[in-house]
């Protein structure tokens, strides 16, 4: 977690060495996810116990305009970390965020055949929807991205996730920044030594626990 001001200074930065992310503009861009967890919030609960081996499964979108969305899951083992994703239409992704998953099954894909199993088995429902801006850079030699999100906010009144307007609430202070390094493998020294001039310790943010923590603590 870093300040609006550190993000300021390190996204210039790192403009002069790295790439731009094509969508980033002059603000970032705009990411939508819906997220899915089970009747009682097992994911939810499991990430605030620190269970070593755990997922979350969302729906993700650039552009309410868009024709299609990304279904992925993203898979914890300890400090490795596993993201598979599945690009479904529009239409089908409107039918999982109302709690049915069967049109998975029409894709004949191995990862969708296991979100079905998994998403019907555990009872999986729609949560929450979290929107945010990015802005992201990446290194040409090995793929490194490292990206800056904040005005973090939620909503659990609509599940729409194609509305060109929800109702949505902030959850994290709009002053500060999330800044995440996402890497195979290793980390280039240039960009390590760049991202340890930040004075500020590792921190496990998850934008999902941020929103039902809101939640929670409202319902308190």
């Amino acid at each position: 977690m870093i300040s609006i001001d550190e993000f300021i200074k390190k996204s210039h930065m790192l403009s002069k060495v790295m790439i731009e992310d094509p969508h980033n503009g002059v603000r970032g861009y705009i990411v939508r996810s819906l997220y899915f967890d089970t009747l009682y919030d097992g994911d939810y609960f499991e990430k605030l116990a620190g269970v070593e081996i755990r997922r979350k499964i969302r729906l993700r979108i650039y552009d309410t305009n868009s024709d299609f969305a990304m279904l992925e899951m993203k898979q914890k083992q300890g400090a490795n970390q596993l993201k598979r994703s599945l690009k479904v239409s529009r239409n089908d992704a409107i039918a999982l965020t109302k709690g049915d998953y069967s049109p998975l099954i029409s894709y004949g894909d191995p990862f969708a055949a296991e979100c079905y199993a998994v998403m019907n088995c555990r009872c999986y429902r729609p949560k929450t929807i979290v929107q945010y801006h990015r802005k992201a850079f990446i290194a040409k030699e090995n793929k490194i991205r490292i990206t800056f999100d904040n005005q973090i906010a939620a909503t659990e009144s609509c599940f729409d996730l194609f509305s060109p307007k929800l109702n949505m609430n902030p959850v994290l202070d709009p002053y500060d920044v999330v800044l995440e390094v996402k890497f195979n493998g290793f980390l280039l020294d240039y960009i390590r030594r760049m991202i340890n001039g930040i004075d500020r310790s590792e921190l496990s943010v998850s934008k999902y626990v941020l929103a039902l923590q809101n939640s929670y603590q409202t319902k308190l």
